[in-house]
């Protein structure tokens, strides 16, 4: 029988909050009777695109479907790949000193399973297993997957192809790495699979969501009635979806006239893309179009997003490991009392006058962070004002 009253964390980006993300936040709060504190990515995500759905309406929506905190995931970790996406956002549940729980949906349902793989990809013995394959000229995942199936086997191995159980695993590995008393939990990814082009019953992906409501159709069977209704207000208004759509131009003026040494200080450029997507970006005329030719076996077109969304907001090597501090972007009196009862080890950002009293290297990210959302505003038909990260207030439900 789990323990009762134990505060658990989710990591997310609920682009946009849907059936599947409320049933997981239900399930949570129905096992242990406890809050629920979500780390949700801010206006840019992992995928290397915009949020469909701004930051602020997420929060609402997760606050009205379960959640009692939610902390916001800094730009740099956001806009990751899985590994450093996964350190972020377990880091910042870590800090927050009071996380007993992190939960999770995978595709093995099986949280010991993947924390058994995560033991073995922390190992010195992985380090050693995966040279040899990565000699043969496999990419990185290929030849982990290799390692893997020669070590724990082809169920192993097969775990480690599907992205939710990736995913998961990134996260052991992060509480492994931490040295983190957060339990991992993970429960079967609700009826459809990550990216699924057809729904299911009431269960559908985000992607197919976006692609749905984007061509202004009916998600209502999908979503629950707050982010439906949320959507439609805005869409009305032209201020949904979000797309970089409206900044492709500058994109690739920007990625033509920079510097190649400013593209190699871009997170993860290494050898030599920065030259391809120079070139490219002197030629093409779209975006999607940049990214197919400067895609390589080692650079999928994800990671290519990600990093030419990383250059132009300015996102370079040098940035910290982990999260600098704890945005708090919305919360209900439950999460309110978590907040007060804390034993962080970083500061709370809860207003904008506490910026200024952040690190020299906070700032940085949480300027980094309101320069990146003043690009989002541009992101829709009709655009939003700027310095919204100073001005919007803290949402209370």
């Amino acid at each position: 029988m789990m323990a009762k009253n134990k505060i658990s964390g989710v990591i997310c980006e609920f682009n946009p909050l849907h059936n599947g993300h409320a049933a997981l936040l239900q399930h949570i709060r129905q096992e242990t009777g406890g809050a629920v504190v979500c780390v949700m990515s801010g206006n840019f995500v992992q995928r290397g695109e915009t949020a469909a759905l701004d930051k602020w309406s997420r929060t609402r929506l997760a606050l009205q479907n379960g959640a009692d905190l939610v902390i916001e995931l800094p730009l740099p970790w956001a806009m990751a790949g899985a590994e450093k996406f996964a350190y972020g956002g377990v880091s910042l549940l870590q800090a927050l000193g009071c996380t007993d729980q992190l939960w999770f949906g995978s595709e093995c349902g099986d949280a010991n399973a993947l924390l058994h793989i995560a033991g073995y990809l922390l190992s010195e013995q992985f380090s050693s297993d995966v040279k040899p394959h990565l000699a043969e000229g496999l990419p990185f995942a290929a030849a982990r997957s290799r390692a893997i199936e020669q070590v724990l086997g082809a169920d192993a191995a097969a775990l480690n192809e599907q992205p939710n159980n990736i995913l998961g695993i990134e996260y052991c590995k992060a509480l492994l790495k931490l040295g983190s008393d957060i339990a991992p939990h993970t429960i079967p990814r609700f009826s459809v699979a990550h990216d699924a082009s057809a729904a299911n019953g009431q269960f559908a992906s985000a992607s197919l969501i976006r692609r749905l409501s984007a061509a202004g159709e009916d998600i209502s069977p999908f979503v629950p009635a707050e982010t439906a209704e949320c959507i439609r207000a805005l869409w009305d208004k032209k201020q949904y979806p979000a797309s970089l759509s409206h900044l492709e131009r500058g994109i690739l003026g920007y990625l033509s006239v920079c510097s190649a040494e400013t593209l190699r200080r871009t997170t993860d450029v290494s050898e030599g893309i920065e030259n391809r997507i120079q070139a490219a970006a002197g030629t093409v005329s779209s975006l999607q179009a940049l990214y197919d030719a400067v895609k390589t076996k080692r650079y999928s077109h994800a990671r290519i997003r990600r990093i030419v969304l990383s250059a132009y907001l300015g996102l370079t090597k040098d940035l910290p490991e982990t999260p600098p501090y704890i945005r708090v972007l919305g919360m209900t009196d439950t999460g309110a009392e978590i907040v007060k009862n804390a034993a962080p080890t970083l500061p709370f950002v809860m207003r904008p006058a506490d910026v200024k009293k952040l690190s020299a290297e906070a700032q940085r990210i949480f300027e980094l962070e309101a320069r990146a959302d003043d690009l989002y505003a541009l992101c829709t038909e009709t655009r939003r004002p700027a310095k919204l990260d100073y001005t919007e207030k803290l949402i209370r439900l």
